[in-house]
């Protein structure tokens, strides 16, 4: 049994950007992205993040994304530049008469890319993430990840998907286990069998309420997610908590799902606040670190390439 904390601390979690301004941002955005033929890009994502992560807070002291433009436009070169090559290969390939070893070199390079590129971004996200001056950093082995990943892929074949459940959440233990916000440690402790189960159970419900409990599955799976991550720094915890209920989750995507289709998908921005308020609302954190005791620890990292492979792969960021 894990040691109890004392001293109890309470942390506060907010999100204070507004859904008008984060219009603007996009608005803004869209325009020249098109006006520049996707030049623009890069510069559009850092406007997107530096606005998400800055508007988000730890005790009223909010986050901070310090990439920039130039660090996301060389990541796109070069992402470019290495599917570029992979195409230009599998083609190769079929002129060659070749074509079932050109899918087969096509395919493996893509699922090969996908962990390097998870780990890319990690590098990147967090190492340009920083609250209150201090950096967050990643830790995680390329090459350690790398291999697991093909493991895990390869349960996942053989068992017709049934291991997917491991896989996932293995890999989000992996990853939020290697962060680290200064001195202080991520840790993720949830299992596959759990969440195996927890997904079939409410998959068999929603099945038989027509639907209707699939809001409860959205907030099991929150509580999941949120639940079994913990900070600690030498021997202190912070543990986080999920407050919400299905019925907050019905309010919010029901609301949500209405924005988005009354507003032709110019609500977007809207949604998006709403859900970070959402989700900042309702996770309560507890424990008896000090925050004021966390010290610089993480290095400096600024190759963008990573996070650009995984948006080309369409590869969400996982916390």
């Amino acid at each position: 049994m894990e040691n109890e904390i004392t001293d109890l601390k309470n942390y506060k979690l907010s999100f204070h950007g507004q859904g008008k301004k984060y219009f603007g941002i996009l608005l803004k955005n869209w325009l020249l992205t098109l006006i520049t033929l996707g030049i623009y890009y890069p510069w559009a994502k850092v406007k997107n993040l530096q606005f998400i992560y800055g508007s988000t807070a730890l005790n009223k002291e909010h986050f901070a994304f310090h990439g920039t433009g130039r660090e996301m436009f060389v990541g796109l070169l070069k992402t470019i530049f290495i599917f570029g090559l992979i195409y230009a290969m599998a083609f190769l390939f079929v002129y060659l008469e070749m074509p079932v070893l050109g899918s087969v070199f096509f395919y493996f390079t893509f699922i090969a890319a996908v962990p390097l590129a998870i780990h890319g971004s990690y590098r990147y996200r967090f190492s340009r993430t920083s609250w209150r001056g201090i950096r967050f950093g990643y830790r995680g082995d390329r090459t350690e990840l790398f291999s697991t990943y093909f493991k895990w892929i390869f349960f996942t074949i053989i068992t017709l998907g049934v291991y997917g459940a491991w896989m996932k959440i293995k890999l989000r233990g992996y990853l939020l286990s290697n962060v680290r916000a200064g001195n202080i440690e991520f840790s993720y402790k949830g299992a596959g069998k759990d969440f195996f189960i927890l997904n079939l159970k409410d998959f068999f419900l929603s099945l038989v309420t027509l639907g209707v409990y699939s809001f409860w599955w959205q907030r099991d799976l929150f509580a999941y997610y949120v639940n079994n991550l913990t900070f600690s720094k030498e021997g202190q915890q912070i543990r986080l908590k999920s407050i919400a209920t299905g019925g907050d989750f019905f309010k919010l995507i029901s609301v949500n799902v209405l924005l988005f289709i009354f507003t032709l998908g110019f609500g977007y921005a809207w949604v998006a606040t709403r859900t970070m308020t959402f989700v900042t609302k309702n996770i309560k954190l507890t424990g008896d670190i000090d925050l004021d005791t966390i010290t610089q620890t993480e290095d400096d990292y600024n190759d963008a390439t990573g996070d650009d492979m995984s948006d080309f792969l369409d590869i969400d960021f996982i916390i």
